[in-house]
């Protein structure tokens, strides 16, 4: 089968032939069709299966082929693309643009971290696509500088994330906004209950595709795993990349802060590598993607926030520098290789702690990964010497651990003991027993989904370990009048 046998448009056919293409994947075959025909689809797609052409291509050929509206001097949107992440929204707005470009349409691509007025700018002179995040999109809305009323398709792209981030209300308020009669394509990773739930309010005797086995991993990609000492990961990562001489490798930790000293730690190996994560600006995050496509930066080094939305052609080599928490998430990690059919590596770096995401993992994709320990990297009996996962983090307000470091006070929980002072502030007991947890804003927007371990001792809202003299002498100097309720969150809220 061959593009040209989808129906597709002269034009259309001549942009994807000079990206290289001649024949379709599996789910363009199967969605191109169903989507020229105006029929609602729901195609379950794993990450790196051309499902964005899939629904890019006949987007596009359905829109030339109709009739322009304008309203005055305005084009209004005639379709909606949203996706989860900023660097998904920057990828499939590329999409559009690219395999666009020999027709007569507008596209432009919307998202939050940057200043809103070039993109009201944008959005005035008219565009035919749109390609946006709902939070930046609402504020659009709202200004009234978009309008939706001669909008004809929507899609939600990476459905499952966008309800994993805590989405679904910024969903609902922009179908409540949407022209009842139009094209839906809900493309998600699975079909859980949720996105289920989602479907019947938005779809409407929709074609139902899936082209892969949920929670597959590419059989293009070798997968395999080093046992290593947790304190060892950072040396091991630096050797791997040396003796192999990867020349670009995505690294992916848990947390924003692990990614941050990872970084530092092999600039000081004299290895180029750069952050992402949902921390930087995205003007920051935008040139460390580019610098890394273009070989300016070694090792990428990035938390969930880029497990879906980064598209790096021939992508060699991920590492897992941690496993992730929720098993799921490794497979859209490993996704960023071994895309359209090219073969890439993945490799795991699991210490003795993550036993158990080691073996949630394997359950997931229905495979034990090979182990094989790296000489002189051998992981020792009980697993090493402990890492303190707050060395060099500064607590909140320049204040310092009292009574040999703990974190509690006295009274337990968090509770201040001092005299009119308040307690936990909302601190969370659970948070200042860990040294890291879930932020409680991790699901409103842009950078939300990597700010799992993003606080750092959070108990600090409450009395430090309930040293009423300690207090005391704070306040004979001027300092806080609250036991604890000055500090605030290095969380992203």
């Amino acid at each position: 089968m061959s593009f040209a046998s989808l129906g597709l448009s002269a034009p259309l056919l001549k942009a994807v032939a000079e990206q290289g293409y001649d024949t379709p994947s599996p789910i363009q075959s199967q969605a191109i069709p169903a989507v020229l025909e105006g029929r609602d689809v729901m195609a379950a797609a794993q990450t790196g299966t051309g499902k964005t052409a899939g629904f890019t291509l006949p987007i596009l050929h359905r829109l030339s082929q109709g009739d322009r509206p304008r309203a005055g001097s305005q084009i209004p949107v005639r379709a909606l693309i949203l996706t989860p992440t900023r660097e998904l929204a920057a990828q499939v707005g590329e999409s559009v643009a690219t395999y666009g470009k020999h027709l007569p349409l507008k596209s432009a691509v919307v998202f939050g971290g940057v200043k809103i007025n070039p993109q009201i700018a944008t959005l005035r002179q008219g565009v035919d696509i749109l390609v946006a995040t709902p939070g930046r999109l609402l504020d659009l809305y709202q200004q009234k500088v978009v309008r939706f009323d001669k909008l004809e398709v929507l899609v939600l792209d990476e459905a499952d994330r966008m309800l994993d981030m805590g989405f679904i209300h910024d969903i609902r308020k922009i179908l409540a906004v949407l022209p009842k009669q139009r094209q839906n394509l809900l493309f998600s990773a699975t079909f859980s209950n949720d996105i289920r739930n989602l479907a019947k309010g938005l779809v409407n005797d929709p074609v139902e595709l899936s082209v892969t086995p949920r929670n597959a991993a590419a059989a293009t990609v070798k997968q395999w795993v080093h046992p290593v000492d947790k304190s060892r990961k950072p040396a091991l990562l630096s050797h791997l990349i040396q003796t192999h001489q990867w020349q670009q490798v995505l690294v992916f930790t848990r947390t924003k802060h692990g990614a941050n000293r990872l970084t530092k730690y092999l600039e000081g190996q004299g290895i180029e590598a750069a952050a992402i994560h949902g921390n930087k600006s995205q003007n920051a995050r935008t040139k460390a993607l580019a610098d890394f496509k273009s070989g300016g930066v070694r090792a990428l080094i990035a938390t969930d926030i880029a497990a879906r939305g980064l598209d790096i052609d021939q992508l060699p080599q991920v590492v897992n520098f941690e496993l992730p928490n929720v098993a799921e998430d490794y497979v859209h990690r490993i996704g960023r290789t071994g895309r359209a059919g090219a073969s890439g590596q993945a490799v795991s770096l699991v210490s003795l702690d993550e036993k158990k995401e080691l073996a949630g993992i394997e359950r997931l994709i229905s495979q034990r990964l090979t182990s094989e320990a790296v000489t002189g990297f051998e992981p020792t009996p009980g697993g090493g010497p402990k890492v303190d996962e707050n060395e060099g983090r500064q607590p909140r307000g320049g204040q310092r651990r009292g009574d040999g470091g703990q974190r509690r006070g006295n009274g337990g929980g968090g509770r201040g003991n001092s005299a009119g002072g308040r307690g936990n502030g909302g601190g969370r007991g659970g948070d200042s027993r860990r040294g890291e947890g879930r932020s409680a804003s991790s699901s409103q927007g842009g950078s939300q989904d990597d700010n799992r371990g993003n606080r750092i001792d959070s108990g600090n809202r409450g009395n430090r370990s309930g040293d009423a003299p300690a207090q005391r002498r704070q306040r004979s100097r001027g300092g806080q009048r609250r036991s604890g309720g000055g500090g605030t969150s290095n969380g992203n809220v």
